[in-house]
C-alpha cells in the first residue's frame, strides 16, 4: 500500500535496549513499574558528558586568554618555591631546564594544546625561580651578624618623623669606629632624638649608636623580617645615643654618587618637603594622616590612631593603593574632561577623552613618584597606567588582563614581594573586585521604566553609589580575610560599617580637596584645601575610634601551612576563571575550611623563647606568663596574636642578691654567693605559683611548670652555675662559649639562639619537643647568623664566638 513503509525492529543492547514486552498487546502486557537506570550504567555517560563540558569550558577559558591570566600565578609560584626552599638551586640546572622547555614548546607544535600549555606553565615556573635568583644576587645586602655598639658615620638618604618627635633616618654607612666592624652593613636605619632640627637628605652625620640585625621570626613559621630587610637593602636597625652630629665636609647637602642616586634624592627631598608642608598646616594625627595619603609617611600617626584604623578595618586607607590611585586618576580624568567640554571648539576638534586620559596618566605618575615606591603603590600605578593607556586605543580599561600584566611586571622586577602581605592582599582585593565587576557587567537585566523617571534618577544614583560601596567593601573584606589571618592572625568584625561610613568622606571630600591642594601647592595657595582635607580626615578618625570601641577584633591564631596554600589555589580558580569551572575554586575553599574545622587543632607550645633569649613565655589556655614586667611590644604582640593569648601574667619580683651592673657579666660567683643564689632559686621555685615567674631584677627568673619542670632565665652569666643546678631548662641572652650544662639541663644561650632563631618547646611523655625558626642557615638573608668574626668565615656549626664589641 502506498504511504506505508515497513519498519524493521532490531534488538538493541545496553541501557537503551527495548524489552520484548514493550511490543506485546496491552491486554497481555505485564504490569510495569517505573524503573531507574542503574548507576553503573548511567555513570559512564555522565562522566563523558561532564568531561566534554569541562573540555568545552577549558576551550572557552583559553579563548579568553586564560594562560595570560594564570601566567603571574606560575611565575610567582616559581619565585615563592625558590625563596621557601632550604637552599639555593644551581643556576646552571635552572638555565638548562628553561632551555629544554623553550626548545620543546615550538617542537610539539600547536596541535597538542594541553601539552603545550603545560610546558609553558613549567617554563614560567622556572623563569620565576631565575628571577628570584637574580634579585637575590642584585641585592647582595650585607646584614650585621649580631648586636653591636659603635660610632657610625653615614649619609642621610631618607628620613621620616614619628609622633614622639623622633626621626628615623636611612643612612648609607661610610665608616664605623670603636670598634671598626669587619662586615659593616652598607645601609642602616637609625632613630635619633634630641636634635633641634631634623637633618636634611644628603647630610653626613655621625654618632654613637646601638645597631642590631633585622629581626627574625618571633615564632617558627611567622614573618622573617630579615627577609624583607635583605631585599630592601637594610643591613641593621638601631638608635643613636643622644643626638648625632653633622659632619661639615662642605656647606649644604653632599652630592650623590650617580645620576640615578641624585634623582632619587631629589624625589625624596620633594617628598619630605611635601610632608613637612602638610604637617605644618594640619597638626597632630590629622596632618600625619594627610601626609600618609600623599607621601606614604605613616610613622607620624600615633599608635592609638593607627590601632583604631586597624581594628576598624580602615588601615587600607593609609596605604597608597588602588583606592587612592583610582580616586586621584578618576577625579583628574573627569574634572579635566569636563573642563575641556566647556570649550566647544576643542571638544569638537580633539578627542577630549584621550587628552583627559593623558593628563590623568601624568598626574598618577607624579603621585607614584612622591609616594615612596611601596609595592601597593607600584601595583596600583601599573594598573592605572595600563587602564589609561587602554583608553588611547579604545580598549576596555577594567579587565583581569590588566591585573595580570601589572602582576607580571612586579614579579619580574621584585619577585620577593610575592611572599609579602602587601602584594598578596592588594592583588587579592583587586582580583576579587575586577572579577565581581565582570560578573555584574555580564548579568542579564530587564529594563525598568520606573527607574528611568526623572524624579527617580537622583535616588537611583545615590542608591547605586552606596550599593557599590557596600559591595566593594564586602568583596574586598572577604577577599583579604584569608591573607589577614595568615599574616596578622586576626579578623575585623566591623570593617563593613566602618567602610560604608568613611568611603563617601574619602571619595567626595578628602581626595578631591587633596588633589586641588597638590595642584595649588607650588603657588602657596594650598592651605584652605588642606583644611578641607583635615575636616574629612577628622571624621574618618572619629569613625575609626568609634568602631574600634565596639571591639570586634577576632583572634584566629596560626593555621596549618597546607590550608593557606590550598585556600589560595581555590581563590585563584574562583577569581581568574569566568566559566562555571570557577565553582571548583569555591568548592576547594569550602572543603578546605570544613576540613580545617573538623580536624583537631595543633597543640600549642608550652614554652616559647625569643631569638635573643631576653624574653621567655609560659603558655596556658588563654594567657601567657613572661619573665618581663613590660615585655617588648614588637615580639610579645606577635606571640599574643599567633597563639591567641589575650592575658599576660607579669612576674613576681623578689628581693635578692644581684651582682652590680658595673661588674663583668661573666664574673664567677664566690662559693658563698653561689650557694646563696642556689638556695634562693630553690625557694622561689618551690614556693612560687606554678606557671608563673619569680624574678630578682637584673639577675634571674625562675618558674615551676605544671608538669614539674623548672625553667630558669638568667640575665647575668654569673648565675649560670646555680641556674643549671636548679633548673631543667636554662635560658640566657649572654653569648656563652658552650651550649650545655654539666648537670644535664637543657641550655639556650644567646649564641645558640642566634643560629636557631626563636624556639617553641612542647613537653611530651618521651621528652621535650623543640621547634626552631631556622634549620639550616644557607640562604643569603640567614647567613649572617652563622658568621664568626674571629675567623672571618661562615660556619653552620663550630665553637660560638662573640661579636665585634666583645659581647
Amino acid at each position: 500500500m502506498q504511504g506505508l513503509r515497513t519498519v524493521e525492529l532490531r534488538p538493541e543492547t545496553g541501557a537503551g535496549a527495548a524489552d520484548a514486552s514493550d511490543f506485546a498487546p496491552s491486554a497481555v502486557r505485564p504490569a510495569r513499574t517505573q524503573s531507574v537506570t542503574p548507576l553503573r550504567h548511567r555513570l559512564p555517560g555522565a562522566a563523558r558528558r561532564a568531561l566534554r563540558a569541562g573540555l568545552r569550558m577549558l576551550g572557552e577559558e583559553a579563548d579568553h586568554g586564560g594562560l595570560l591570566l594564570f601566567s603571574p600565578v606560575f611565575l610567582g609560584s616559581g619565585a615563592a618555591f625558590w625563596f621557601l626552599a632550604a637552599s639555593d638551586f644551581p643556576i646552571v640546572t635552572s638555565l638548562i631546564c628553561l632551555s629544554v622547555l623553550m626548545v620543546a614548546i615550538p617542537v610539539i607544535g600547536s596541535g597538542r594544546t594541553v601539552l603545550r600549555a603545560t610546558l609553558l606553565a613549567l617554563a614560567l615556573v622556572v623563569c620565576g625561580m631565575l628571577s628570584a635568583q637574580f634579585e637575590t644576587w642584585r641585592a647582595s645586602t650585607v646584614i650585621l651578624d649580631s648586636a653591636v655598639t659603635t660610632t657610625i658615620t653615614g649619609r642621610v638618604e631618607r628620613r621620616e618623623g614619628d609622633d614622639r618627635g623622633r626621626w628615623r633616618y636611612i643612612l648609607a654607612v661610610t665608616a664605623t669606629e670603636a670598634p671598626t666592624l669587619k662586615r659593616p652593613p652598607e645601609r642602616v636605619t637609625a632613630i635619633a632624638r634630641g636634635a633641634d632640627a631634623p637633618f636634611e637628605i644628603g647630610d653626613i652625620i655621625t654618632g654613637r649608636a646601638r645597631l642590631t640585625p633585622p629581626a627574625g621570626p618571633a615564632l617558627p613559621e611567622l614573618n622573617d623580617f630579615s627577609f624583607g630587610a635583605y631585599f630592601d637593602g637594610i643591613g641593621a636597625n638601631g638608635f643613636f645615643y643622644g643626638a648625632p652630629d653633622k659632619v661639615d665636609v662642605q656647606a649644604g647637602p653632599q652630592a650623590a654618587a650617580s645620576t640615578s642616586e641624585a634623582l632619587l634624592e631629589w624625589l625624596y627631598r620633594l617628598r619630605s618637603g611635601i610632608g613637612d608642608r602638610i604637617r605644618s598646616v594640619l597638626p597632630g594625627d590629622t596632618g600625619a594622616f594627610a601626609a600618609a595619603l600623599v607621601t606614604d609617611e605613616r610613622r607620624a600617626i600615633s599608635n592609638e590612631t593607627t590601632e583604631a584604623l586597624r581594628q576598624s578595618g580602615l588601615a587600607h586607607i593609609i596605604a597608597i593603593s588602588g583606592l587612592n590611585m583610582a580616586l586621584s586618576a578618576g577625579i583628574f580624568f573627569v574634572g579635566f574632561r569636563m573642563l575641556l567640554s566647556l570649550f566647544p571648539g576643542i571638544a569638537q576638534a580633539y578627542p577630549t577623552k584621550k587628552i583627559a586620559a593623558g593628563g590623568a596618566l601624568l598626574a598618577v605618575t607624579a603621585y607614584f613618584l612622591i609616594s615612596g615606591f611601596a609595592v601597593s603603590a607600584e601595583r596600583a600605578f601599573i594598573m592605572m597606567a595600563v587602564m589609561l593607556i587602554a583608553v588611547f586605543f579604545d580598549r576596555p580599561s577594567i579587565s583581569l588582563r590588566n591585573v595580570a600584566l601589572s602582576a607580571l611586571v612586579i614579579i619580574a622586577i621584585s619577585p620577593s614581594e610575592v611572599l609579602g602581605p602587601s602584594f598578596q592582599m592588594s592583588f587579592a582585593a583587586t582580583l576579587a573586585l575586577v572579577s565581581g565587576y565582570q560578573l555584574w557587567k555580564d548579568r542579564r537585566v530587564r529594563e525598568n521604566a520606573f527607574l528611568k523617571l526623572p524624579i527617580v534618577r537622583p535616588f537611583v544614583a545615590v542608591g547605586g553609589f552606596f550599593a557599590g560601596v557596600f559591595l566593594t567593601s564586602l568583596i574586598g573584606g572577604f577577599s583579604t580575610a584569608l591573607f589577614s589571618i595568615e599574616h596578622f592572625h586576626r579578623l575585623t568584625a566591623y570593617g563593613l560599617p566602618a567602610n560604608l561610613a568613611t568611603m563617601p568622606i574619602i571619595s567626595f571630600i578628602v581626595m578631591p580637596a587633596g588633589l586641588l591642594a597638590m595642584l595649588l601647592m607650588p603657588f602657596g595657595l594650598d592651605a584652605l584645601p588642606w583644611k578641607v582635607v583635615g575636616f574629612g580626615l577628622d571624621l574618618v578618625i572619629a569613625v575609626a575610634k568609634t568602631v574600634s570601641g565596639w571591639g570586634g577584633g577576632i583572634g584566629v591564631g596560626r593555621l596549618p601551612g597546607w590550608y593557606f596554600a590550598v585556600a589560595v589555589a581555590g581563590f585563584l580558580l574562583m577569581t581568574l576563571l569566568r566559566t562555571r569551572l570557577r565553582h571548583i575554586g569555591t568548592a576547594v575553599m569550602t572543603a578546605s575550611t570544613l576540613v580545617l574545622l573538623v580536624l583537631p587543632s595543633a597543640q600549642s607550645p608550652d614554652l616559647v623563647i625569643s631569638e635573643d633569649g631576653g624574653l621567655v613565655g609560659i603558655v596556658e589556655a588563654a594567657a601567657m606568663a613572661s619573665n618581663r614586667e613590660r615585655p617588648p611590644d614588637f615580639i610579645f604582640d606577635q606571640w599574643q596574636r599567633a597563639l591567641v593569648l589575650p592575658t599576660h601574667h607579669s612576674p613576681k619580683m623578689l628581693d635578692g642578691p644581684a651582682i652590680p651592673e658595673t661588674e663583668d657579666r661573666r664574673l664567677q660567683l664566690s662559693p658563698d654567693q653561689r650557694e646563696e643564689a642556689r638556695s634562693a632559686m630553690q625557694t622561689a621555685a618551690a614556693n612560687g605559683e606554678a606557671n608563673r615567674f619569680s624574678c630578682v631584677k637584673k639577675a634571674w627568673c625562675i618558674s615551676r611548670l605544671a608538669n614539674g619542670k623548672v625553667v630558669t632565665v638568667i640575665d647575668n652569666a654569673a648565675y649560670l652555675g646555680p641556674a643549671c643546678d636548679v633548673g631543667n631548662i636554662v635560658v640566657t641572652p649572654v653569648r656563652l662559649r658552650f651550649d650545655r650544662c654539666r648537670s644535664g639541663a637543657t641550655l639556650f644561650t644567646g649564641e645558640t639562639l642566634r643560629r636557631t632563631g626563636s624556639v617553641e618547646l612542647r613537653f611530651a611523655d618521651d621528652g621535650p619537643q623543640t621547634v626552631t625558626a631556622f634549620g639550616t642557615l644557607s640562604r643569603p638573608w640567614m647567613r649572617h647568623r652563622a658568621y664568626d668574626w674571629r675567623s672571618g668565615s661562615f660556619a653552620e656549626s663550630g665553637p660560638p664566638g662573640v661579636n665585634d664589641s666583645g659581647e
